[in-house]
């Protein structure tokens, strides 16, 4: 993910540096990102330069050892999903980045409110949550904590747009943001529809991709329904939002794969058993569907 999330930044010209706990992993993070950046595309201003270049323009090495806070723009922070760690990396930087730089978490599981509990600068501390890949995928989620300010966060928001990426501002540091509560919101119906045998999961996949998932790639759904109208929408939610899934547990069924060690592709086996010749090619195909994608968001 940081290689991924640094590359957005590099291939737009911007200086990064990449901060770890070996400067080892540093540069073989920094290695990894001017990969990402070259795929996705550099620049006008770097396209010129040659890979050493590039290089030489951007940092890699230990968060201890690195002293030029000054110069930073946005720190973010990309650890694993473990609390007391982020909690330890926030309040070093607390102690030694100059109070007006704002601090992100990428993190999807931990609100940004219990990271930065405590410390005295948590008013320019803020959620800052990507979708893998992160150097692919256009949305950056700003996730506002009980003491984030606005001005701050509307900075963040700013400099993502200049590196052409898709900040949404959540104002309040709920479970689940904006993007993975809608996203479970529909999962909770798709595997309750599965669990009572109503649709396969093929089925389900295909509903979703070629009808509204189809028109989402166009516009979101508050628009679409502005395109539509809403009396259409509110006459159909009156007969299916009783009918709903308002589930609190998994599915039997997918506790079920859980226990049996069926996790997906990354097992061999979910809801279905996958070759290795059919997870490479359903990668390749997922990846170049996203470039798809992106391309068709970039239509003006």
């Amino acid at each position: 993910m940081a290689a991924g999330i640094a590359a957005g930044f590099i291939s737009k010209g911007i200086p990064v540096n990449i901060l770890g706990r070996s400067k080892e992993k540093s540069e073989s993070c920094l290695n990894k990102a001017l990969e990402l950046a070259a795929s996705i595309g550099l620049s006008e201003e770097t396209v010129s330069m040659s890979p050493e270049q590039i290089k030489n323009l951007h940092f890699a090495g230990t968060l201890l050892e690195f002293k030029d806070w000054h110069h930073s723009q946005w720190i973010i922070e990309t650890v694993s999903e473990n609390l007391q760690l982020k909690q330890e990396i926030f309040s070093y930087l607390d102690k030694v980045a100059p109070p007006d730089i704002p601090i992100g978490s990428n993190s999807s599981g931990f609100p940004i409110s219990k990271i930065a509990e405590g410390l005295q600068t948590a008013n320019r501390m803020m959620g800052a949550h990507y979708f893998m890949p992160a150097e692919v995928v256009p949305l950056v989620e700003i996730v506002m904590g009980q003491k984030t300010e606005l001005k701050l966060a509307s900075f963040v928001c700013d400099l993502y747009r200049s590196i052409d990426k898709k900040p949404v501002l959540v104002k309040k540091d709920i479970p689940g943001f904006l993007a993975n509560r809608i996203q479970h919101a529909l999962m909770r119906e798709a595997l309750s529809l599965v669990q009572e045998g109503i649709a396969s999961p093929e089925d389900i996949d295909d509903a979703v991709r070629y009808s509204f998932g189809f028109r989402y790639a166009a516009v979101g759904p508050m628009t679409q329904k502005e395109i539509s109208g809403w009396d259409g929408m509110a006459n159909a939610a009156k007969e299916i939002y009783p009918s709903l899934s308002n589930i609190k547990e998994l599915p039997p069924i997918v506790t079920q794969l859980m226990q049996e060690g069926k996790t997906g592709m990354k097992s061999g086996q979910g809801f279905r058993t996958w070759t290795a010749k059919e997870i490479q090619e359903v990668s390749n195909s997922y990846a170049r569907r996203l470039k798809a994608a992106f391309d068709v968001l970039n239509i003006k």
